[in-house]
């Protein structure tokens, strides 16, 4: 309960921010003016600006099967064009395709991993548990 208190306290000091845009920009969900990682893909621990604790991350597997299930349809349906398009040999695919998957696979990864983490604040969104039967 103390958590959805401090979560209404949070939307009448700051706007509310669309996650998927804060979290693309690798922005702080909550004031949308800090850094929201503090490498490639490791999230801070707080917000160097408005203060929010980012304990709460959980990310766990989620941004890497939404990345995977992206970067499949965009790598293949590109290689696909590519190949009606221009009959290339295979090691051209081979030279093309693994660093274009390789750079989008970061991109997308982190790009997932921002928006996942906005979402978990904006929704409040903490470990399930079983109610209490009384």
């Amino acid at each position: 309960m103390a958590s959805t208190k401090k979560q209404s306290q949070d939307k009448a000091l700051y706007p509310e921010l669309s996650s998927v845009s804060t979290g693309m920009a690798g922005r702080c969900p909550r004031c949308g003016q800090g850094k929201l990682f503090k490498s490639m893909l490791k999230p801070v621990n707080r917000c160097a600006v408005c203060g929010l604790d980012m304990s709460f991350a959980e990310e766990g597997d989620g941004p890497a099967v939404f990345a995977i299930l992206i970067m499949g349809f965009v790598i293949a349906g590109l290689a696909l064009l590519f190949e009606n398009a221009f009959h290339p040999p295979v090691w051209l695919h081979v030279v093309i395709w693994v660093p274009v998957t390789f750079a989008l696979s970061v991109w997308c990864l982190r790009a997932m991993k921002g928006i996942m983490i906005a979402a978990q604040y904006k929704t409040d969104a903490q470990e399930g548990r079983l109610a209490d039967r009384d």
